[in-house]
């Protein structure tokens, strides 16, 4: 059974790159810590990452919103809280200095495109706090959802799978011939229902990124993206690029760039199953999971980590 992760780990003793890390390859599955990272990297690697920040995404008013992403029209994507509540077209929901008109539904049951009668921004930086769900019973400091990468803030949620890293590991791993590129992925709110696909997310990946990837391949390393949002915008635009990414990576969409993986636990939800599928395959993801699940691996944003090489 594996159990959620209820706080940072920091708070539990724990330093950043000192969670738990399974290693799961076709030679077998590895017990270690996220620290041994330079045991199972080589030089030559390219680790991907995502540079985009956390935003304090969850504002109090007449009704709790969660703001996901901001669209080009200059509407917000949101969610109502708490869960279940129902919204309706024109529906205005009063925050701080202002308030919110809902417009349509979009795309989800749940999810609503809105309008701001304030700068978002602004409201979430001075009545904003990071989104939390019921395993996680404290609120905790925004800084608690930022990865050493975070540059560009405009993630809904943290793109957890690279909160293990340290800057003392980072510099450990480049000092020894690995290499470091980012992309930008902003992720919008993660608790999709089962079963449906993944949200359109807005991506930029630099085209410095896109001729490491290029060059690391063709010299016969490995590109190791950190987390799913990485796999998404590099299968998106392999030779760079920026917009939107509505790709859905899973058995009939295998992932052609990405041949390793960094990633948390998580509920196994169909799209994020099934994109961990798409690099390592279902047989190696079957048995990282109950490997996981008998050893006790913490779950979500604040628990332990997997490396996955299938080549």
């Amino acid at each position: 059974m594996m159990i959620s992760a209820v706080e940072p780990p920091e708070a539990r003793g724990v330093p950043r790159d000192g969670v738990r890390m399974l290693v799961a390859s076709p030679s077998g599955v590895k017990h270690a810590y996220f620290n041994d990272l330079t045991q199972f990297l080589r030089p030559g690697d390219l680790v991907v990452v995502n540079n985009s920040g956390t935003m304090a995404a969850a504002v109090d008013g007449s009704l709790t919103v969660h703001f996901s992403t901001w669209l080009d029209d200059g509407s917000w994507v949101v969610e109502l809280r708490p869960e279940g509540t129902e919204g309706r077209a024109g529906q205005r929901i009063s925050l701080p200095e202002g308030h919110l008109e809902l417009i349509e539904p979009y795309m989800s049951g749940r999810l609503w495109r809105a309008r701001a009668s304030m700068d978002v921004p602004s409201l979430l930086a001075r009545f904003g706090r990071p989104i939390k769900y019921s395993y996680v019973p404290q609120q905790w400091p925004l800084t608690d959802y930022q990865t050493v990468f975070a540059r560009d803030s405009g993630s809904a949620e943290m793109p957890s799978a690279g909160r293990p890293f340290s800057a003392a590991l980072v510099t450990k791993l480049v000092s020894a011939g690995v290499l470091f590129a980012p992309i930008t992925l902003h992720t919008g709110v993660s608790s999709i229902e089962e079963g449906k696909p993944p949200l359109p997310e807005r991506f930029h990946v630099p085209a410095a990124t896109a001729r490491l990837v290029s060059m690391t391949r063709a010299a016969g390393g490995r590109v190791i993206a950190v987390g799913t949002t990485v796999t998404r915008a590099l299968e998106s635009a392999p030779h760079g690029g920026e917009g939107w990414t509505e790709l859905v990576l899973g058995p009939s969409r295998p992932a052609k760039i990405v041949n390793g993986l960094i990633t948390g636990w998580h509920a196994p939800g169909a799209s994020h199953l099934q994109l961990l599928q798409a690099v390592a395959g279902r047989e190696l993801i079957d048995v990282a999971y109950e490997e996981a699940a008998r050893e006790g691996y913490l779950w979500h944003e604040f628990g332990d980590s997997c490396l996955l090489l299938p080549a």
